[in-house]
């Protein structure tokens, strides 16, 4: 054999197992379904990793229980410590009001005394009585400075909503269904009625 046929020879050997890179040809030889499984088997392993993945992320119902659970608890204890907070709000408030009503009360009492202790030592009806009247202004003052009103009665037309008829006397046509005396004074605190005023009312 010449030499020329055994360098052909040696070519071919070497176009039938070597590709252009160096690699094992997978001509006529069942390497290219090998590659196809592992790839196939790589990405299955991949899509397991993916689901375990999810799985692990997602919490359990015991889990979601447990926070909905706590959330509770938590928004109950709130709301209980906040209707305690208002509860004791408004009874602060309830005693503060009280108490400013009666500090403004106080200058009144202190000219009633002075009226009585001056009344003891002078013989001046006409000054007694105007003593008396200025003690009564500042009372009635001091009341419509806490928005508390007299309810007005004589010669008006009879208003179960603010006036209680205690007694009924025939008064003619002209004051009929109407207060013809009042016998104790009605006051409202604003729009609300504190005490009705009691009247006779004529028929």
């Amino acid at each position: 054999m010449t030499n020329e046929k055994v360098k052909d020879q040696e070519v071919k050997e070497e176009k039938t197992f070597n590709d252009a890179d160096g690699s094992p040809s997978c001509e006529g030889t069942p390497c290219a379904n090998v590659a196809d499984d592992e790839q196939q088997a790589t990405a299955t392993m991949a899509e397991d990793e993916a689901e375990q993945s999810e799985e692990a992320a997602e919490p359990s119902a015991e889990e979601i229980i447990a926070v909905w659970r706590d959330k509770y608890m938590r928004l109950q204890a709130e709301f209980d410590n906040y209707r305690k907070r208002t509860l004791r709000e408004k009874m602060d408030l309830v005693a503060s009001g009280g108490s400013d009503v009666i500090k403004s009360m106080l200058s009144v009492l202190d000219d009633m005394y002075r009226a009585v202790a001056a009344s003891e030592k002078s013989e001046d009806i006409a000054a007694l009585r105007e003593g008396e009247k200025l003690v009564l202004q500042k009372f009635e003052e001091a009341l419509r400075q806490k928005n508390v009103t007299e309810i007005e009665a004589l010669d008006k037309e009879f208003d179960p909503d603010f006036h209680e008829a205690v007694a009924r006397f025939a008064a003619g046509d002209e004051k009929k269904g109407k207060v013809i005396d009042v016998v104790q004074r009605g006051y409202m605190l604003g729009e609300k009625v504190l005490r009705y005023a009691k009247v006779v009312v004529g028929e």
